[in-house]
């Protein structure tokens, strides 16, 4: 039976306990924050950085890693396994999944499968994981694929954001459109759809919004993750609104980081499901 290790990136926003425990390999994303270059890094590290973007009027840029960063953990990975798959953040969102391609070129005819996720956060850790459990149960890596490319065109993701300002600072936003908008308190609706982000509803408070996202899950859900940036309690208090309305799912709560979380700001918050 082969030895399969599965690879992904930093926008998984998986634990560092979970990656060691699992022997999994996170190829980090890059953020630059007043001129300073940062790898992201792993859930329960971000809160520093989400203070500091709430301080102060710059915007941080984002970047992909380097097909050089991804053939290092090809190469050492294939030391010790047979079979490498890594499964990134959508190429529509980011210039990672180009990056992996260009380095599994460059080991010529090892076996390195890159798998376009389609999508990010919650739902990219959900493909690992079950990446993962099917290597535990022995499947071949042929299986595996087959079950990730179907399984993502099952995911969804919604989100709304505590303030328009971050959409505004990234340039979705004109800054007149922002200070209506925070004016009037209204929640953008932004969902994930084809491994892009588009705004899909507009409404006014809060509420409304998570209410909103919450009507969209269907009731044969059975994995839901809370992402949320500093937002904590009403992370907490959805997921126990979740867990009255869909007592069989599997309910997590999840941090967003630097790389997806700077267009969105503190106190967002979304759901992910499938």
């Amino acid at each position: 039976m082969n030895k399969i290790r599965i690879v992904t990136d930093s926008t998984s926003y998986i634990s560092k306990e979970f990656t060691e425990r699992e022997d999994v390999k996170v190829v980090p994303l890059n953020y630059i924050f007043d001129d300073v270059t940062f790898k992201e890094g792993f859930k329960g590290e971000y809160d520093e950085f989400f203070k500091k973007l709430e301080s102060t009027k710059l915007f941080p840029k984002t970047s992909q890693p380097s097909a050089g960063e991804f053939y290092d953990v090809f190469k050492e990975s294939l030391e010790e396994y047979d079979e490498v798959i890594a499964i990134v953040l959508s190429s529509k969102l980011s210039g990672t999944y180009n990056s992996a391609v260009l380095a599994k070129n460059m080991l010529e005819d090892k076996k390195v499968t890159i798998i376009d996720s389609e999508t990010s956060a919650s739902n990219l850790r959900f493909l690992v994981e079950d990446a993962l459990s099917m290597v535990k149960e022995g499947k071949s890596s042929e299986e595996i694929i087959e079950y990730i490319n179907q399984k993502k065109k099952n995911m969804h993701i919604l989100l709304t954001t505590g303030t328009l300002e971050y959409l505004s600072r990234g340039g979705r936003l004109s800054s007149f459109q922002s200070t209506l908008g925070n004016m009037l308190s209204i929640k953008p609706i932004i969902e994930l759809q084809e491994g892009e982000l588009k705004l899909i509803e507009k409404v006014r408070g809060s509420n409304k919004a998570i209410n909103y996202i919450i009507d969209k899950i269907p009731e044969s859900v059975t994995k839901i993750s809370i992402c949320q940036i500093l937002n904590m309690d009403e992370a907490i208090r959805v997921k126990e609104n979740l867990s009255r309305k869909f007592p069989k799912a599997e309910i997590s709560i999840d941090e967003l980081g630097p790389v997806i979380g700077a267009h969105l700001g503190p106190k967002a918050i979304g759901i992910c499901f499938y």
